[in-house]
């Protein structure tokens, strides 16, 4: 199977990679920017997804039998919204399996706790960008998959990693928050969980987040004690105190998904304590 990443030099996007590579698919990746240097188990295209003929030209040079998007941007419209809607498109003509990947940004947390089947209200220019992403897709592409999904975590690479990482070394000022409540996933679960997903024939929308609906600051608190940090320097704040707008508790429920999946998608607690042959997983 030819496999193209779109999105592939981020967090999430290298791990998927890495995984459709070791288990076998002829896999190509996209950056933005310049693909000298990156991981040599992927051909690497460059693509500007602000530019249509862009995505043409790589889809005629990889000519994919799966998509996977991961490409996000909280400053463009264009990428983030207009760009999954023309890869939808072309998979329609082309007829390549596409995974789209959305995020619990398109609700609001008036609800708190949302399955599958509920309608995305957001709170957020980025939830609004990522909701009209969604409708678009599946709209011009009904056989394609919708994979929400929440913080993600793993081997220190992810923001919230290195912010904790930050202040708990005191170079960076500021507060976790005790309120702001979601359900972080493990990137290798999800990685792994999305390509599981892009080899069946599940359409539609589905959740892949972890168990555990907890705080940053108590996600924080987690990483800290994995990573060996002093917990102590994490301050806690509640978020209606700031500026800061955006939805407070969002809790996806994967268990739908979950049923379906051999990937088991761990929740903080564990994934944060995880070990292998006795010693605490290397995640930082």
């Amino acid at each position: 199977m030819t496999t193209l990443i779109i999105g592939g030099s981020g967090f999430l996007g290298s791990e998927l990679v890495r995984q459709a590579t070791e288990t076998g698919h002829n896999t190509a990746a996209t950056c933005t920017t310049a693909f000298e240097g990156r991981s040599q188990t992927a051909v690497w295209h460059q693509l500007d997804l602000r530019q249509p003929e862009d995505l043409e030209r790589v889809l005629d040079a990889v000519d994919p039998d799966l998509v996977v998007n991961v490409a996000s941007s909280k400053a463009s419209w264009t990428v983030t919204a207009q760009a999954p809607i023309r890869i939808a498109l072309a998979a329609a003509q082309r007829g390549f399996r596409l995974v789209h990947v959305s995020s619990d940004a398109i609700f609001s947390g008036a609800r708190v706790h949302y399955c599958e089947s509920d309608q995305p209200d957001p709170a957020s220019p980025y939830g609004a960008m990522k909701a009209a992403a969604e409708t678009g897709v599946l709209a011009v592409a009904p056989e394609a998959v919708v994979a929400r999904t929440s913080l993600i975590i793993g081997r220190g690479q992810s923001i919230h990693e290195r912010v904790v990482h930050e202040m708990a070394a005191g170079t960076r000022e500021g507060a976790l928050f005790t309120d702001d409540i979601r359900c972080p996933v493990f990137v290798e679960d999800l990685a792994a969980a999305l390509l599981e997903l892009a080899a069946g024939e599940t359409t539609g929308i589905r959740h892949l987040a972890g168990t555990d609906a907890i705080s940053r600051h108590e996600l924080g608190t987690l990483i800290a004690g994995r990573d060996g940090l002093d917990a102590s320097r994490l301050r806690p704040a509640l978020r209606p105190h700031t500026p800061l707008s955006g939805a407070l508790d969002v809790r996806l429920d994967s268990r739908a998904t979950q049923q379906m999946l051999h990937t088991k998608l761990r929740g903080a607690r564990e994934f944060c304590t995880a070990t292998v042959s006795g010693a605490v997983t290397d995640c930082s």
